[in-house]
């Protein structure tokens, strides 16, 4: 009765070796397990939800909302060469970031074969490594003709395209004026003053915008992607040392144009300001 009683109240561990194993178990591996999920948390080589390194999602999420452009609408048309020359060129002369050479007719063929609305279409919203053309220091109607001489000097034969206006202008100049009447010598008088008032200067935040659209269009072909060597946009290593030399050291040398980077970067119609606009943008973007 005695033996039955002892067996009945005896557990499941029976031996030294099951008790040392119900210990490690019980005590000492869910200490190791904290420990390591300890580890992982404060880790912080975890890869971010999401998180992409592609240089175009780098470029939209340091690009601001919005911008204000400044442009003369009355100045004349520029023709399709000066606009090559000063939007084009920096990589279709050389070929850089994939862009077909001019003059290349077998890299041109194909692309002239889609029609010029197509073609003008990639060149004011972008394509690959060319940053949007449309918006900027040109015109649409400018840049379609920067297209027509880039495509016809590479095998094409497209229209120099002109503004609708262009054709209704010779019927509106032959008619003649009609004389304006003269102004009363007081509100000559009047008017004297407010003449001679300088025109206000363009405020920080418009020169700022007019950088970052000059680098839209000029620039950004080659420092998003860091072709032929240009520091990349928001690199802080690769700008530090560029930064300490002073943004007028730094215009300078786009202005002069730099180892691959062609006078001005490209941008032959943009002012010395301008220029010193876009250098101040990207050294910004930079820090």
């Amino acid at each position: 009765m005695s033996d039955h009683a002892h067996d009945s109240h005896t557990g499941p561990i029976k031996t030294p070796s099951q008790l040392l194993w119900t210990s490690f178990f019980a005590f000492v591996a869910p200490v190791f397990i904290i420990i390591g999920l300890v580890y992982f948390v404060t880790s912080g080589n975890k890869p971010g939800a999401g998180a992409t390194d592609t240089e175009r999602d780098v470029a939209e999420r340091i690009q601001r909302i919005g911008t204000v452009e400044l442009r003369d609408a009355n100045r004349p048309l520029q023709a399709g060469d000066a606009v090559y020359k000063a939007q084009c060129a920096a990589c279709h002369d050389a070929g850089l970031a994939g862009a077909p050479k001019i003059g290349d007719a077998a890299a041109w063929s194909a692309r002239i074969a889609t029609g010029y609305e197509a073609l003008l279409t990639s060149a004011l919203k972008g394509k690959g490594a060319m940053g949007a053309q449309g918006g900027g220091n040109f015109s649409d109607i400018e840049i379609g003709r920067a297209v027509v001489h880039l495509t016809n000097a590479s095998g094409g034969k497209f229209p120099v395209p002109n503004p609708p206006a262009a054709a209704e202008a010779p019927a509106a100049a032959a008619a003649p004026a009609a004389a304006p009447a003269p102004a009363p010598a007081a509100a000559v008088v009047a008017a004297a003053p407010a003449a001679a008032a300088p025109a206000p200067a363009a405020t920080p935040v418009a020169a700022a915008a007019n950088g970052e659209a000059l680098y839209k269009q000029a620039c950004m072909a080659c420092h998003v992607a860091g072709v032929a060597g240009a520091p990349k946009l928001g690199d802080k290593a690769a700008w530090a040392p560029r930064i300490a030399l002073g943004v007028d050291a730094l215009t300078a040398s786009v202005i002069k144009g730099k180892g691959a980077m062609p006078p001005k970067g490209g941008a032959g119609a943009a002012s010395d300001a301008e220029i010193k606009a876009a250098v101040a943008y990207m050294v910004n973007a930079s820090k």
